[in-house]
């Protein structure tokens, strides 16, 4: 996912059909003089309708396109002709989206599921013809229902990420790396901060044929709760992950301490992403030896930790197995 095809907020302009008008109208044949009410129904209006699409993975098609228009119905006729319904307009949208109201910012609903379809906005009723109003009593109705008027305003779609392991880290922890060793995921790679700047995804592949989803994030830094940095525009693609995986270099002053900073700032964002399981990897550990490595042992957090170097591939196929066992216990 290239930096200019990654889009995860859009704002829309959603407007349905109108319904059709019901038909007055009345049986006008020869040797038929006085023919009763005839006129049809009027059709729906076209729902605005989004769809769930597995395959997709940004909102980068409504970028140019953040008006959308659903048919208005037809009316009906005569001979007792019911109108035809006007054509929907469905939006598809990747899997973890979510729809809010741009005034109140209240979540209306979610995607979750491929091919799972919501409103944006229903299609007005079509009227009811002068037929439907014909009693005993009023044999010649002269009136029929205009049709409902159709449901129009913006609305807010925001992507939230659907992966099974979502990585954690300062900038330059060596996600993007990680990332692109373990996956044919191509993140960008550099040597400074904030190479990333939008989320990637990768399929890794496991063992017998498995494979889980893996996310990296733009780097978290130091109030990134409070907005700082990238911090507040993709800290709820975490929200989505079922496992984080802290990613922390071998060189860091303090491993623990680094720990607890990206803790303090997720519970910040959100208290409930401390409920999901953890796991911490240790990065760049090319540089280590084996009696280094059992001396930063002694000082770890109580979550499972394994040490690893992506550039040599030491230790990538343990974190393989410890994310494959977490994600499945």
């Amino acid at each position: 996912m290239s930096d200019t095809n990654f889009v995860d907020y859009i704002k829309i302009y959603c407007r349905s059909g109108n319904g059709g008008a019901g038909s007055l109208h009345f049986r006008r044949e020869k040797f038929i003089p006085l023919g009763g009410p005839d006129g049809g129904d009027g059709g729906r209006g076209g729902h605005v309708i989004i769809r769930g699409n597995a395959q997709m993975w940004t909102l980068i098609h409504l970028k140019y396109a953040r008006h959308v228009f659903a048919d208005d119905g037809v009316g009906g006729s005569g001979a007792n002709c019911t109108g035809a319904e006007g054509k929907d307009a469905v939006i598809d949208v990747p899997l973890g989206t979510i729809v809010r109201d741009p005034d109140t910012s209240e979540i209306l609903f979610e995607i979750t599921e491929d091919g799972e379809e919501k409103f944006l906005a229903k299609g007005g009723r079509g009227g009811l013809g002068n037929t439907n109003f014909k009693t005993a009593t009023n044999q010649a109705p002269r009136y029929a229902q205009p049709g409902e008027p159709c449901q129009e305003g913006w609305k807010v779609l925001e992507l939230k990420i659907l992966a099974d392991v979502g990585l954690v880290g300062f900038p330059n922890a060596g996600k993007s790396t990680l990332l692109s060793v373990v996956s044919a995921a191509k993140p960008k790679i550099a040597s400074y901060a904030f190479t990333t700047l939008v989320p990637n995804i990768g399929i890794v592949s496991y063992r017998d044929n498995r494979s889980f989803v893996m996310a990296d994030i733009p780097g978290i830094i130091e109030g990134a709760s409070e907005g700082k940095g990238l911090g507040l525009r993709f800290l709820r693609h975490i929200e989505r992950n079922s496992l984080l995986l802290f990613l922390i270099p071998a060189d860091s002053k303090n491993i623990h301490n680094e720990y607890e900073i990206l803790l303090n700032e997720l519970k910040q964002y959100n208290p409930e992403l401390l409920d999901k399981k953890r796991v911490m990897a240790i990065t760049k550990c090319d540089m280590l030896d084996e009696e280094l490595i059992a001396e930063i042992s002694k000082d770890l957090p109580n979550v499972p930790c394994v040490f690893i170097s992506s550039i040599t591939q030491f230790g990538i196929d343990k974190l393989k197995d410890a994310l494959w066992k977490e994600l499945n216990s």
